[in-house]
């Protein structure tokens, strides 16, 4: 294949943003620095939780771009990968607890039709 699904970030695609929606990528912009910067959570804290989001949503380049804010945040590798850890226990248990609604569908239609199992 010779374009990627991905392409890689450029200047090109940045300048590109940026010229098409100039009010909205600027506050977009604006509102990820305030989102980010020390608070209540620590920006480290901040881009750990990021990691997590971004494995969750699988943005490609929120995992690159967050990871690498990550460490230079101070994180660690350890705290990295145990972050996603979380994610991962997260998007599994989501599935677990919505295996509620399969159930609660299966009682419902044999509460219908008691004969079929």
């Amino acid at each position: 294949m010779d374009h990627p699904m991905y392409p890689d970030v450029s200047r090109e695609i940045s300048q590109k943003r940026r010229e098409l929606a100039p009010e909205i990528y600027g506050a977009f912009r604006t509102f990820s620095q305030r989102v980010f910067a020390d608070g209540a959570l620590p920006s480290k804290t901040k881009e750990l939780i990021a990691v997590a989001v971004a494995h969750v949503t699988q943005c490609p380049y929120c995992i690159r771009g967050h990871t690498e804010l990550a460490l230079k945040k101070g994180a660690t590798e350890q705290e990295i990968m145990e972050a996603i850890w979380v994610a991962s226990e997260m998007r599994a248990g989501g599935a677990f607890a919505h295996s509620a609604v399969a159930i609660d569908a299966m009682h419902q239609a044999h509460a219908k039709n008691p004969e079929q199992t």
